[in-house]
């Protein structure tokens, strides 16, 4: 037994480089693990710092009222003071300014800490109201499903739509229905490059596309992809240091049924090449999601992925009448309904009649659309803000 340990001991003084000691090697361990972790986004959800300083930019027809329930119910929650409009949307379609938001300049003490309603993006007008550390972030969506989706939420607010009875008609020729810079045909028309403050009718040149996205890229953190709309989720909440409760969600203002699949490649095509901007802007962003899921970990993101899925079937079965969604006209509550402009059909929820109060202030809330959630936060703020008392 002697010579066995004097052998090992032996056999850990040879391995030792010179000059090493066991003190430096476990702080140069510990380095490249910090650095492993740095490289995948996870330094500050590591720290369990959750960032309360957000900016969203709300695009149409993204999923985007998805996203903006959560923000809505996360700051809610913390009684975080959000930058809300003072109309339904921040100045849309005009470029942002800080004078749009409600109460900007009440008093020099008033820090905003989301802003997420629709706006055109403008950078220099955010960064007045919002603080230097805020985490910047939107989402994009496959350009040809966005057009199908824009064609049948839309027809009949776009001039464009309202002249043709099928997005096929529309493509066969569009310009002879399209005219730049009208109001409202952004929507016809490449419709992510407009909302991030860019001209959608700008000519593709590859030098302007590439001067374009990099302006995106020194400004915003993450982008997320609609077709992978849980693994957006995972990164978002990654990289915002929240837990898993701050991401669950129902899917509002979604279709009852979708047609885009059905779309023949030949439409699909000229989709792609009438959106050729946005086109650009959903290919590179598609490809930067990617490496940031690489960076995360393949099984690390299938596991957290899983883990999403089931709490929010857990949440629906528990919070919605036979656990599914229902038409727009079957919703029973009136708040819980849609707002449905066009000829679409959007889905909502009914709720169990026998929850209890905490239970169903959180299914509430995770089911309640835009308008609704939007006016109880302005009325809540309006009694926060207005108070002399506080």
């Amino acid at each position: 037994q002697c010579v066995l340990q004097r052998s090992f001991q032996t056999s850990r003084r040879r391995d030792r480089a010179p000059g090493q000691t066991p003190g430096i090697l476990l702080l140069l361990l510990l380095l490249y693990w910090i650095s492993i972790l740095h490289e995948a986004g996870d330094a500050e959800s590591v720290a369990h710092v959750p960032r309360t300083h957000v900016v969203f930019l709300k695009t149409h027809k993204t999923g985007s009222s998805t996203v903006l329930n959560i923000l809505y119910r996360f700051g809610d929650k913390r009684n975080l003071t959000f930058a809300l409009p003072r109309k339904p949307h921040l100045g849309y379609p005009h470029p942002f300014q800080a004078k749009y938001v409600r109460d900007f300049g009440l008093n020099s003490t008033l820090v905003y800490h989301i802003i997420c309603n629709h706006m055109r993006f403008n950078v220099n007008e955010v960064k007045q109201v919002v603080p230097r550390e805020s985490f910047y972030f939107s989402i994009l969506r496959n350009p040809i499903s966005l057009m199908e989706s824009s064609f049948v939420y839309f027809n009949r607010i776009s001039p464009v739509f309202r002249r043709v009875k099928s997005l096929g008609e529309f493509m066969m020729d569009p310009w002879e229905y399209y005219t730049p810079n009208r109001r409202r045909n952004q929507f016809s028309r490449n419709l992510m490059w407009f909302d991030f403050g860019y001209n959608n009718d700008a000519k593709p040149t590859n030098d302007y596309i590439d001067s374009t996205i990099q302006e995106i890229e020194k400004v915003f953190d993450l982008i997320l992809i609609m077709e992978y709309f849980d693994e957006s989720l995972v990164l978002l909440q990654h990289s915002l240091g929240w837990e898993l409760e701050d991401v669950v969600y129902f899917r509002l203002n979604s279709r009852a049924n979708n047609s885009a699949a059905s779309l023949p490649m030949d439409l699909q095509e000229k989709i792609k090449e009438w959106n050729d901007l946005d086109w650009h802007l959903y290919l590179h962003f598609n490809a930067t999601f990617w490496r940031r899921v690489r960076a995360y970990g393949w099984e690390r993101m299938e596991r957290d992925v899983g883990r999403l899925r089931k709490r929010c079937d857990d949440l629906l079965r528990l919070c919605v009448e036979g656990g599914a969604p229902v038409a727009g006209k079957d919703v029973k509550v009136r708040k819980l309904r849609p707002h449905n402009p066009g000829r679409v059909k959007l889905l909502s929820y009914n709720l169990r009649a026998n929850l209890d109060n905490r239970t169903r202030h959180l299914c509430e809330r995770m089911a309640l659309p835009e308008k609704a959630y939007l006016a109880s936060l302005t009325e809540k703020q309006r009694k926060f803000l207005h108070n002399p008392l506080r």
